[in-house]
């Protein structure tokens, strides 16, 4: 992985938490850099971002407010889902994760050939939201 992939990696956890923006472009940045998806650790405030040769370069993101739930809520985090794809004014991705650590997602894997997010629980619960089309 190079510098400048790093740098948009960077860029684009940045523009997540900052709200400068969508999900949908952020995608569109990390595709065009070569990336084939990417990791959230809520536990950890860690992203992880991969490219397809195998490589990946694991960055800290900022930590929201409380633990993760013990029971995953499928269909909170669902609605949750629904929240950001609205993207309305009272929306923040700072806001999604700490609803979505409360609804007991643990983390989220963002598969960009797979067009789809699996999102899991502290007991390997899942629940997968495919790319709008």
């Amino acid at each position: 992985m190079d510098a400048e992939q790093i740098a948009i990696a960077r860029s684009c956890l940045d523009a997540a938490h900052d709200g400068t923006e969508s999900f949908p472009a952020i995608v569109g940045r990390l595709i065009a850099a070569g990336f084939e998806g990417y990791a959230v650790d809520y536990r950890l405030s860690t992203q992880i971002y991969y490219l397809p040769d195998g490589d990946g370069v694991e960055l800290p993101m900022p930590s929201s407010p409380g633990a993760v739930a013990a029971t995953f809520d499928a269909d909170n985090v669902a609605a949750l889902v629904r929240w950001a794809q609205a993207n309305g004014p009272d929306y923040s991705y700072a806001g999604f994760c700490t609803r979505a650590k409360a609804a007991g997602c643990a983390g989220y894997l963002v598969s960009f050939p797979g067009r789809r997010v699996l999102y899991y629980g502290r007991t390997a619960e899942t629940h997968v939201e495919h790319f709008p089309q």
